[in-house]
Formats: structure tokens, sequence, C-alpha cells
């Protein structure tokens, strides 16, 4: 559970036998919203009508609730979806990344790639890039950050939902984040909807071998979520991350972010992310997570199938739990065929 003096606007996405909904966060129920399906559709509808999105909640806002323990859970008819998406084309959804954004991630890539050299390595070397210049002020432009891809929509999972290592994997780990949301107008002008709870899962066995590897470490599910928080204030995060499996706890740490923590400004980030025109196609949906300071795979703990990650930050409401799946299926080759 979220810290209940922290009062902010946080929705959730749903699905049952019939279709979808999007719900507010009025604990303990999830009350609907009338007239939308997905926040997607409702970002679109506040910036056409020129309205904040806050106030085209309050004007479709119905009067009926549903129990948010029983969704939660997994018990309801309702099911939770990935706390933002691109509902009618995955394909339009962008998942990336900012690394090294945070000290104790850049120490732990020098650790795991330094072979007892005592130079700094690129990676610390870019951190402090962004230590000196990530934080230009308003109207300038900082240094650019590190930058990733995960895939499309395809690769979001929801609260409750298995990430799931391939077959061709070497591991599976959570990185525990927060992950900045938005969407495109349709006149290529990107606005952020909002902020949810992040597990940027990723494969840090085969990102050890090479640092060049970390690019295809990074292609795998990743989930968001369990709730879009609208108005979250993004200086000061504080929160926790955990392993378990069955009843014990094999890992736990402080988690946290938000601008005061970080080498580079939000404003920067945004920009180096949308200054490609390719990011900025009319009605894309973007999830951008924005890095970490803490993950298991610093202490070299190797997930197996059925544990439990969580993550939960003050103020972005309940935590984000996922099952690990290991495929444990062999490899196969695809074939290619020539036309």
């Amino acid at each position: 559970m979220d810290n209940p003096i922290i009062m902010s606007t946080r929705l959730v996405q749903l699905k049952n036998n019939t279709g979808r909904a999007v719900a507010l966060v009025q604990e303990p129920n999830l009350v609907l919203i009338n007239n939308f399906t997905s926040v997607y559709e409702m970002a679109l509808k506040a910036i056409d009508s020129g309205i904040g999105l806050k106030d085209l909640i309050d004007q479709n806002l119905s009067t009926e609730k549903i129990n948010y323990d029983e969704v939660y859970n997994g018990t309801g008819n309702w099911k939770l979806l990935p706390a933002f998406d691109h509902p009618e084309n995955p394909m339009n959804c962008i998942v990336s990344g900012t690394g090294l954004t945070h000290k104790s991630s850049a120490m732990s890539r020098q650790a795991m790639h330094q072979d007892g050299d005592v130079k700094p390595t690129d990676s610390l070397i870019v951190y402090q890039w962004g230590v000196e210049g990530g934080n230009p002020g308003a109207g300038k432009i900082g240094v650019q950050p590190e930058w990733f891809y995960k895939g499309t929509g395809y690769m979001l999972k929801a609260h409750g939902e298995q990430l799931e290592v391939p077959p061709f994997g070497d591991d599976g780990g959570e990185e525990p984040e927060v992950a900045a949301l938005y969407v495109i107008d349709k006149a290529g002008k990107p606005y952020r909807v909002g902020f949810a709870t992040g597990n940027e899962f990723s494969d840090h066995v085969m990102e050890k071998k090479n640092y060049l590897y970390l690019a295809p470490s990074k292609l795998r599910q990743c989930s968001i979520g369990p709730e879009l928080v609208i108005d979250a204030d993004f200086n000061d995060l504080q929160g926790k991350v955990s392993v378990s499996r069955g009843n014990e706890t094999l890992w736990e740490s402080a988690a946290t972010t938000g601008e005061s923590n970080m080498a580079h400004s939000l404003a920067n980030l945004e920009y180096h992310h949308f200054k490609y025109e390719g990011h900025r196609m009319p009605l894309q949906a973007h999830v951008h997570y924005l890095g970490t300071n803490a993950f298991s795979y610093s202490i070299k703990l190797l997930l197996q199938d059925g544990d439990l990650m969580s993550v939960q930050f003050d103020g972005m409401g309940r935590a984000l739990q996922n099952p690990i799946k290991i495929s444990g299926e062999p490899e196969k080759l695809v074939e290619i065929k020539s036309l």
C-alpha cells in the first residue's frame, strides 16, 4: 500500500470477459470511468478538447465501484492490464529506457565490467558526464544520456503476470524503476500522461559477458503498474524492492529515484528521447523507464522459476508484483525463407 499521507490521482486499466475499462483508485475501491476504455483514449480526448485529464476524469466518473483487493489479488472478474498501453496497436507503443542515471547503478556496472583494472569503465564515464551536464537548466540542452530499446507494447505485462526468461536468455532479474508515460498528439507533439511503478526486467548475465551485449540484454518483457499516477511529484521517491521464494525473502533493498537522486533532469531525458522524429509520430504511445539504484544481481542473486519480484514507491500506489517464469525450453533456430 502507498503512504496514506500522499494524495494523488491514480488510474488503473482493467479487462473482463466483455472488454476493457478505466477506473479511478479510491481505496479500498476502484470507481469505473464512463465513456473510455483506455488511458490512451482519455489522454487524446483531453488534448483535443483542451481540458485537463483530471477534469476529464471528474466529468466522466461513474458511481460503480469494484473491490480493489479482488482485482489486485486476481480473484475477481476484472483483471489488471498494464497501467498504460496503446489499446488498438501495441506495435505503435515504443518501450525504452535510460540507464546510468543513478550512481549505484553506474557503480554496479563498473564492478560488472571491471576486470582488475582500476580505471573507470565507459559506464562510469557516461554517468559522470550526466553528473556534470545532465541538468542544464530551463531552456537549455544537456549532455546526452544512455538510451536503450526494450521493444513494442507487446513486451508490456501487468501486475501479477509472469515475466519470462526466453529459451535464448541467460538470466532474468528485476530492475525497480519508475516509467514515464507519453502520448503523441495528431500534430506530432509529445505529452506526458503520468508515471507508473515499473520493473524493467533485464538479462544481467548476458550483459556481464560484454558491455556491448547491453542492447540484447534489454530485449525482454517488462511490467508497469498496477497504477498510473497523473500528478506524481518526480523529485524524490522512496520505496523498496524485494525478491521472495515461497515464504522466504531472498533479498530486499531500499529503492530511491526522482530528479534529486539522479544525474539527469527529467526535462533532459525527455528532450533526448523525443528529439528523434521517429519518436514523435502522430498517435504513438511511449513507455520510458527512468533508471534504478538497486537490483538483486548486484549481489549475484540468480532468480529461479516462480520467484516473486516486488517493487513499491511511496505515493505511487500499490506494489507491482510479478513472478519470474524461466522457459526451460531448448533454444530453437528460427528458419528464414527466401521469397
